[in-house]
């Protein structure tokens, strides 16, 4: 019972300990999120390069796709056939606010790293058989209209991650921690 008990006290301790480190990571980086509106970042960037691997075709994806104020179209196709529906092979154009949005949190991060892709666009066909296995599948997901993504970066803690993604308050945000990868869309601003 004492044990028991002791456990408990060492487990709280340990959860106030994370959220101090989290704080005070959160504190340092303020200034970079305040500055971390779109406009701003399109105005000081001339260049944005994401790095895609996916976990189910394991393919990989290094690609610039903005310059000089502009998003490139080439780039674009090349981000809209990696983040097919793996499933039918069905494609659609990705959300370039969704892309701007990954940017800006590898950024943010600090991590040269690729994205780990979970999911990208999912067919209505693949959305409604995987609603059939899980209730945590949204009937209107955005999967749909490419404007979400799951995703992790394997040099970065993922529920850190989740927290940053919150802060910026760009869209939907979820954690999934038993799998250990967060939600992303350009939707309105929301959390779970």
């Amino acid at each position: 019972m004492v044990k028991n008990q002791f456990e408990k006290i060492l487990k709280i301790e340990d959860r106030l300990m994370n959220r101090r480190k989290f704080l005070r990571r959160a504190m340092a980086m303020a200034p970079l999120l305040l500055l971390s509106s779109p406009s701003s970042l399109l105005a000081s960037i001339e260049e944005k390069t994401l790095s895609f691997y996916h976990t189910h075709t394991l393919k990989e994806l290094s690609v610039v796709y903005f310059r000089n104020g502009h998003y490139l179209p080439r780039a674009l196709t090349k981000v809209n056939n990696f983040l097919k529906d793996f499933r039918t092979g069905d494609i659609h154009p990705i959300d370039p606010a969704l892309l701007d949005l990954l940017h800006d949190l590898r950024q943010t991060t600090g991590s040269k790293d690729f994205f780990e892709v979970i999911s990208g666009y999912r067919s209505p066909q693949t959305n409604a058989k995987l609603r059939g296995r899980s209730s945590g599948v949204a009937s209107h997901s955005l999967h749909m209209s490419g404007k979400a993504i799951d995703i992790r970066l394997p040099s970065f803690d993922t529920g850190h991650l989740h927290q940053i993604a919150l802060a910026f308050q760009r869209g939907g945000v979820g954690y999934y921690p038993q799998s250990d990868f967060i939600h992303l869309d350009t939707g309105r601003v929301r959390a779970w």
